[in-house]
């Protein structure tokens, strides 16, 4: 299941060999710069959490095979003596009960084991998706690091410039303060963008499983991937997401289990234990008497209904939420193809529109600079305005890519996560 929705296979690992397997593989993919799919693999076969999460799976395949498997059978062993005689009995109790219910109690199991695998394939596809969106922001943050390093460096450049000009009385202190304040502030917008990049690649590295030498040499790309020449259509993404989402499934297998159940407890509402077995009795001077034995619970102060009520209700309650899950699953997809397609037009935008101009203008700046009918200031002006144009193509293409990570999720796991903000800074732009 987490195959078919993430392009990528769950590694369980139970024993020492399949942890020297995992780490090798792991090994092998940080020898390269990661992608989104291979980070997305190393954090299935290496993340603790979800290893964790997958122990899980045995605990509901025990109850299975144990729903399989009669009761112990009872023995007993008596022996009296009065004067000369000696009575002794020995008996067999066998769950007669439990070996009628066990094809029902079998089924039931049956159906929880399942239901716990479409938890496991939920978490382990919820996993793949929160990594995704880990790494899209590690990589604009790395990005908007570099971009910042530039400004500073043109920054410090004009700063300089300014105060010898302002020593020979050809700058105004005013104008040589403004260039000092841009290069402050560019400082502090690199150290923020800095921290910023650590702490997201810290993010994606939990998400990793990746501790020691490998956390820390692992190679992400210098850029985000560029985007994809048309969005995806929004065909029956509702329908889809109904026969894919697997908290939905989830919640019809478990509404299915509970009435089950509710029918066995109807069943068994007035026998609660029921136990036959063989009796052997013995005693001196006397002949052996044969013979068997039936106990069971009489229905005097408890004719169940209180259980069957219960079981009623809880069926109910069962039903309330899988169409409770259906609703939200509709309406998340349908927010999320929104934001998906959003954040394509507005990506798109900047690359085709916003950038393209604010180069011409450069460009436009440049020519007058060298034909000597603009003054070097007024080319470095012209460069401060590029970071924020800069900075908000970044942070537009880093929100495309995770809108269509939660689109993805949407559709094929347990929902979007939230919706992606528009308009939200680039890592490391300063916020007003």
């Amino acid at each position: 299941m987490t195959k078919t929705r993430t392009g990528q296979a769950v590694q369980r690992a139970s024993a020492a060999d399949d942890a020297a397997e995992v780490r090798q593989a792991v090994n092998q993919l940080l020898q390269e710069p990661l992608t989104p799919d291979s980070a997305v693999r190393v954090a299935l076969i290496n993340n603790k959490g979800l290893q964790a999460s997958l122990a899980e799976l045995g605990i509901a395949e025990a109850n299975l095979v144990q729903a399989g498997r009669l009761r112990n059978p009872g023995f007993t062993f008596s022996r009296l003596r009065g004067g000369d005689d000696v009575e002794i009995d020995r008996s067999v109790m066998f769950d007669f009960i439990g070996l009628l219910t066990l094809p029902a109690r079998i089924g039931i199991e049956s159906r929880r084991f399942e239901q716990a695998k479409l938890f496991a394939a939920a978490q382990a596809v919820q996993l793949a998706a929160d990594t995704r969106r880990a790494y899209f922001n590690a990589v604009a943050a790395q990005q908007s690091v570099r971009y910042a390093e530039q400004v500073l460096d043109a920054a410090r450049a004009s700063a300089e410039l300014a105060e010898r000009m302002r020593r020979v009385g050809n700058w105004s202190k005013l104008d040589g303060a403004r260039e000092q304040s841009f290069y402050a502030d560019a400082t502090t917008q690199l150290a923020r963008a800095r921290h910023n990049a650590t702490a997201e690649r810290e993010a994606l590295t939990r998400l990793l499983g990746l501790w020691g030498t490998a956390a820390a040499e692992y190679r992400i790309p210098e850029r985000l991937p560029d985007l994809p020449k048309a969005p995806q259509e929004a065909a029956d993404i509702e329908t889809l997401a109904m026969q894919q989402r697997l908290d939905v499934q989830a919640v019809k297998r478990s509404t299915e289990a509970t009435a089950n159940a509710l029918g066995l407890t109807r069943a068994t509402r007035f026998i609660n234990v029921f136990d036959a077995g063989y009796i052997n009795k013995s005693q001196t001077g006397a002949p052996r008497e044969n013979g068997y034995e039936v106990s069971l619970e009489l229905p005097i102060f408890d004719w169940g209904s209180a259980r069957t009520a219960r079981a009623e209700a809880t069926y109910m309650q069962a039903v309330q939420r899988t169409a409770d899950t259906a609703i939200r699953a509709r309406s998340e997809v349908r927010e999320a193809y929104s934001a998906y397609r959003t954040s394509y037009d507005i990506a798109r935008h900047y690359r085709d529109e916003v950038v393209p101009l604010r180069k011409r203008i450069s460009d436009e700046v440049l020519l007058r600079y060298n034909g000597m009918l603009a003054s070097v200031f007024e080319l470095l002006a012209d460069a401060r305005a590029q970071v924020g144009g800069v900075n908000a193509a970044i942070g537009a293409q880093r929100d495309f890519w995770i809108a269509q990570t939660r689109l993805e999720a949407a559709i094929n796991g347990s929902g979007a996560g939230g919706s992606t903000l528009m308009g939200s800074p680039a890592p490391g732009q300063a916020q007003d």
